[in-house]
């Protein structure tokens, strides 16, 4: 009986220091996300803006930079890579570690840059992780208001008077700036020449210089000189106007049914960023919208903090770019 007590023994001894040196190599295969979830973020984060200081994507990167320090306690380091109408800044945030501490804070001007950049070296649909909507905004068509003093009727009278003679900004060659005047003279049958910018934080100091006449903008970044006086918004796109200027007529109400363009601004992580972290990302970007400086922010630029999931944020991008492919075969568009 103590043979068979003694070999009991050293059996639960064997198996217990088996067991102890298999745990560390267990836990060794679990992968690092799951470790990730409670430590993201340990460090600052990089939001990646593809676009000069000054411009519509600013207009709701810098707020939310601002927000997220305040409720998460890291920092949110906003970085404008101009150049390339945004693809530029997009190469660069394609190609970052995916950690989820380095992101892209994107446009509609990716949605449109497969159709007019023939060599892109990333693919936005399949090199970013798509994360969240985070603005959606009408254009509006602003003019300098020395070169213009009457309302949009006038202004169209005046334009289709005077064919080549006006010029509009835009962010660059292939932008929704670019785009949303392109379609703006199909549908009001105006010719006006096309002066592209590396962003339209550059774009609109011309216009208000008077270097240039006319701009379709996002809504976000002519906001502030719309109420500054600076700039003069004669219209907003789609049907209906917006609460943050009542007394801009919509499109619709000047013959334009069509003309819907709208501008909007998301959020993405490269390819590869763990399932967990990308969770928590949405989780504690969320939470900086929700602050009120974040929400005076986004009504101050006539929008609304995204609602959409990541997966429903992806169908959105898809269809975008589809749409922005038919607008670019029909119009013509190309780079200058």
């Amino acid at each position: 009986m103590q043979t068979i007590s003694t070999n009991l023994l050293t059996r639960r001894r064997m198996l217990q220091s088996a067991a102890m040196t298999a745990l560390p190599l267990s836990m060794a295969s679990i992968p690092n996300s799951v470790f990730a979830q409670s430590t993201w973020p340990s460090k600052p984060v990089t939001v990646v803006v593809p676009f000069p200081a000054g411009g519509g994507t600013d207009a709701f990167a810098r707020p939310l930079a601002a927000s997220f320090t305040k409720v998460v306690g890291k920092q949110l380091v906003i970085d404008n890579r101009g150049g390339a109408g945004g693809t530029l800044g997009a190469s660069i945030a394609s190609k970052a570690q995916a950690d989820g501490y380095t992101l892209f804070m994107g446009a509609v001007h990716h949605a449109i840059a497969p159709s007019m950049y023939p060599k892109l070296d990333y693919d936005i649909q399949k090199d970013f992780v798509p994360l969240m909507l985070l603005a959606n905004v009408p254009q509006v068509l602003v003019v300098n208001p020395k070169a213009f003093t009457g309302d949009f009727k006038a202004f169209l009278a005046d334009v289709k008077s005077k064919p080549g003679k006006f010029n509009y900004g835009s962010a660059g060659g292939g932008t929704s700036h670019h785009l949303a005047g392109e379609l703006f003279k199909q549908q009001s049958k105006t010719f006006i020449t096309h002066i592209p910018y590396r962003g339209a934080g550059p774009a609109l100091q011309d216009l208000m210089a008077g270097n240039v006449d006319m701009m379709f903008d996002g809504l976000g970044s002519s906001a502030a000189h719309i109420k500054g006086g600076r700039i003069k918004a004669l219209m907003v796109s789609g049907n209906k106007r917006n609460p943050a200027f009542p007394n801009v007529p919509s499109a619709a109400e000047l013959g334009l049914p069509d003309y819907t363009v709208s501008t909007w601004y998301g959020l993405w992580a490269p390819k590869g960023t763990p399932a967990d972290v990308q969770a928590r990302i949405v989780e504690e970007m969320k939470r900086a919208g929700s602050t009120d400086e974040a929400k005076a922010a986004w009504a101050n630029n006539g929008a609304e903090f995204g609602t959409l999931t990541p997966a429903q944020f992806a169908t959105f991008v898809n269809k975008e770019v589809a749409q922005w492919a038919a607008v670019v075969k029909a119009s013509g568009a190309k780079l200058d």
